[in-house]
């Protein structure tokens, strides 16, 4: 996750100076990573495979599940 993210180093402009920007960023990542990335060991996504979803989620379908 460190290599993906680089909210998780200090050298950079990103670096998140507020807890909750933290949380939300690295939730972000993680519906990116489960659910709109496609694993090249696995020729889809993990959520795909889990039985979770049955597509591949585009940045649109995460912004839809906002309030």
């Amino acid at each position: 996750m460190r290599m993906g993210m680089r909210r998780f180093t200090r050298l950079t402009n990103a670096f998140s100076k507020k807890i909750d920007n933290l949380e939300h960023a690295v939730a972000l990542h993680f519906m990116h990573y489960n659910f709109c990335r496609i694993h090249q060991s696995l020729r889809s996504t993990p959520a795909m495979r889990s039985g979770l979803t049955n597509k591949v989620w585009s940045i649109t379908d995460i912004v839809g599940l906002l309030d």
